[in-house]
């Protein structure tokens, strides 16, 4: 058979429901709230053909520009001959949700927040920079074997059986 070079082309897994999964949208996917600014994952439905984005953007991260009635633009960075350029598209909000990409950095932020603060009050100078993961501190592990006695451990000699 020829080669296929479709839009859904090799989309088999990608533009298929999960096991139970099925069945039409829940209404809280439509009654989502956007903001220009938000960042939001593009992950296409499969039972919902109008507005769904290329397979190339599904699975994505994207920044929303735009919002309309019933879609969203987003501006997402895509690879193309060694350089990337922003993409800006539209896509219906069936295909969208929100990303938790800095969901981390806003946690941060906050605590961040709290600790200047609480220096503040107390007067303590703190340091608010990321840390690498610190080496584990030393220590002495006890002996098996119980109140400090040693035994050593000989191997038998070789006896031939012959």
């Amino acid at each position: 058979m020829p080669h296929s070079y479709g839009v859904r082309a090799r989309t088999r897994h990608m533009f298929a429901k999960k096991f139970r999964c099925k069945g039409p949208i829940h209404l809280s996917q439509y009654l989502m709230n956007v903001k220009v600014g938000d960042y939001v994952d593009i992950f296409a439905d499969p039972s919902v053909h109008k507005g769904m984005p290329h397979k190339f953007y599904h699975g994505r991260t994207g920044i929303v520009f735009n919002v309309t009635k019933s879609a969203v633009g987003v501006r997402v960075n895509k690879f193309v001959n060694g350089r990337i350029i922003e993409k800006r598209i539209h896509v219906r909000i069936e295909h969208i949700r929100p990303s938790n990409c800095n969901k981390e950095i806003i946690s941060r932020k906050i605590a961040n927040e709290a600790a200047k603060v609480e220096a503040k009050k107390t007067g303590v100078k703190v340091n608010l920079k990321r840390q690498p993961g610190q080496p584990k501190e030393g220590y002495f592990l006890e002996a098996a074997g119980g109140e400090g006695v040693v035994t050593t451990i000989q191997p038998l000699p070789f006896s031939d059986l012959v």
